[in-house]
């Protein structure tokens, strides 16, 4: 979202929502464990203007299931992980708007991404397998929702604009139709560890499937961190289409901290935000095959606290596409 960076600026006002919101645990929740955090995706974060993945914002509740949870069964049904072995699972609730570049335009823009906005709720499961020199972590996530108009992101971009003083996106009339989507994706990492004098390293290689409405795709790629405590937390933040990352973390009194280096390659057979609607005419655009991924961050953990900061480099998703788009995501965690 394009404005001026002042205390109204969209990423200071969700970065302090952000805290708001992790400083209160809902009573549902009181007495269990677990991991709050927030998420939110910005490009303004990587210093560009609107344009394409123009907001993003996540809230999730990462905890360890107890015995009999419905949720080891649910990863032994989708995996055949037995119910025991189930480490963590998450509950996400989210929102994502889209949009061209030149927002100023209340004419159909032909030769740029469709306006959409995606609202979703979503299940991740987690189960980390540990050898002796070596971890294999999998991921399993399920998403359901909506795009359209009932997602209320032109809505949200137009209020924030205004109270920012931004200029005002005109083109929603031309947003992508109501359409649920179901989405389940899985990804496993193999990661080496290592010892570099004072610091810490673990690195491997990374594959994924997505199948769903919202995407389909497959996926290859590699991760790398470098740091101290990084057995205290595996968070490495990813931004869609990209599966989310974990967000657990073991609290405690010392510092810990790792940079991180991830890439991705996908090849898209399905990507209903530029294919446009399933069952209905809409706007849409000739979409890439093969687009990469090139992610560069830090992670920082201090008692019950994480954040995690994110900047994203992605190729063009979309033929005709003038250059690639940059994202900046922060990440926010609080351990109760």
């Amino acid at each position: 979202m394009r404005c001026r960076l002042r205390l109204q600026s969209p990423a200071v006002r969700l970065t302090v929502c952000g805290v708001l919101l992790l400083s209160w645990v809902p009573p549902s929740l009181a007495g269990a464990d677990g991991v709050a955090s927030v998420k939110m995706e910005n490009d303004l974060f990587a210093g560009t203007t609107d344009g394409h993945y123009s907001n993003g914002v996540e809230a999730s509740w990462t905890f360890v299931p107890p015995s009999g949870h419905w949720s080891r069964r649910m990863a032994h049904t989708l995996t055949g992980l037995p119910e025991s072995e189930l480490d963590l699972a998450a509950w996400r609730f989210g929102q994502q708007m889209y949009t061209p570049i030149d927002i100023s335009r209340s004419d159909l823009v032909e030769d740029d991404r469709p306006y959409a906005g995606l609202l979703y709720g979503g299940v991740s499961l987690f189960d980390e397998q540990r050898h002796d020199s070596w971890r294999q972590m999998t991921g399993v996530h399920l998403d359901v929702g909506w795009v359209g108009p009932a997602s209320f992101a032109e809505q949200t971009q137009k209020g924030i604009h205004e109270l920012t003083d931004s200029d005002r996106p005109e083109g929603w009339d031309h947003q992508l139709d109501f359409e649920p989507i179901v989405n389940l994706a899985m990804k496993r990492g193999w990661i080496a560890q290592r010892s570099l004098g004072a610091l810490e390293m673990d690195v491997g290689p990374t594959a994924g499937v997505a199948l769903g409405n919202l995407y389909t795709y497959v996926s290859a790629g590699g991760a790398l961190r470098v740091g101290q405590g990084l057995d205290r937390s595996y968070a490495i933040p990813a931004v869609a289409p990209a599966v989310t990352g974990q967000a657990w973390f073991r609290p405690g009194g010392d510092f810990a901290w790792f940079v991180f280096a991830n890439v991705e390659g996908r090849f898209m057979a399905h990507n209903l935000l530029l294919d446009g609607n399933t069952f209905s005419d809409s706007h849409s655009v000739e979409r890439e095959d093969w687009v990469g991924d090139a992610q560069l961050g830090l992670t920082l953990t201090w008692q019950n606290w994480q954040l995690s900061l994110t900047s994203v480099y992605r190729t063009h998703e979309f033929e005709g596409q003038d250059a690639h788009d940059e994202f900046g995501s922060l990440q926010i965690s609080w351990q109760h």
